[in-house]
């Protein structure tokens, strides 16, 4: 029965998630020791690029984002990690990060199985992490880094969800059953995961929320950058399947953002998108 396997899979989770190791692919160790590191008000550049260094993959990816046309219109090209991170910033070093691992954790034999909904999420999370740095910036006024973080880790949840189901093929086969158990669960699993790894308080709290349906009339912190950039990433780039569910309703962004200002913040944000696949060179 699926609905016995749910909920193994949940009581699992909720003892894995309140004991000290925390089962996970490991592809995100390194993000959330970069994480840590940038904590420290005293790390230096030459700390980080030693951190960022053990990771071959990631530290390619940092030195193609230095040298892509945005960053570097001089034409110079850097070949060091250090002086790559001195010429992104040490702030874009954690996107990357995470965004790397996002990419091995869905290449990974064990989400074969989930291919084709695993292609549709990591789209929107794409989406809505450019969406929210746009939104921070020019609508909230709050750090840009900070929001993109938020919503490149917002659907964790679903991700984490996956991994743990994918060692139960009755489950992976009732499309409709696994599809509840994500939509359902993903925001509650993603907090309580993001909790366990010492994540800030205001990043738990958009995640959690972020598909709590509730009045908005300004957008003014992250949690509210959060809900709003998952609304407009959810008309056109949503990883739910129609099949299974009903659509998000994303009615009430025509209450608080007017038209034009909508398009231009879409149009910004397909930038920032492209801008992200090229660093991956996706």
């Amino acid at each position: 029965m699926s609905n016995a396997i749910t909920f193994k899979i949940l009581e699992d989770i909720a003892k894995d998630l309140s004991g000290n190791e925390i089962t996970f692919p490991t592809f995100l160790d390194i993000t959330f020791q970069v994480r840590s590191a940038l904590k420290d008000p005293n790390l230096s550049v030459e700390q980080l690029a030693k951190l960022v260094g053990a990771e071959p993959l990631m530290s390619a990816k940092i030195i193609r984002m230095s040298n892509s046309v945005a960053l570097n219109p001089s034409g110079r090209e850097i070949a060091d990690v250090k002086n790559a991170i001195v010429r992104v910033g040490m702030e874009a070093v954690r996107t990357v990060s995470f965004a790397v691992a996002m990419e091995q954790l869905l290449k990974s034999k064990q989400m074969q199985a989930f291919e084709g909904i695993s292609k549709k999420l990591w789209e929107h999370t794409s989406h809505v992490a450019a969406l929210c740095r746009v939104l921070a910036r020019k609508v909230a006024k709050i750090n840009g880094d900070e929001a993109m973080f938020a919503g490149l880790v917002h659907d964790l949840g679903v991700f984490y969800l996956m991994s743990r189901a994918a060692n139960f093929p009755e489950l992976v086969n009732d499309k409709h059953e696994l599809h509840a158990l994500l939509v359902g669960w993903h925001d509650n699993i993603g907090h309580a995961l993001l909790s366990a790894l010492g994540q800030p308080e205001s990043v738990l709290t958009a995640v959690q929320e972020h598909e709590t349906d509730r009045p908005i009339s300004e957008i003014k912190n992250l949690s509210d950058v959060l809900y709003v950039a998952n609304k407009i990433a959810n008309r056109t780039s949503s990883w739910r399947d129609p099949e299974f569910g009903e659509a998000v309703d994303t009615s009430m962004l025509e209450d608080i953002i007017d038209t034009d200002t909508l398009n231009e913040i879409i149009a910004e944000s397909e930038e920032e998108v492209l801008s992200l696949k090229a660093a991956l060179g996706g």
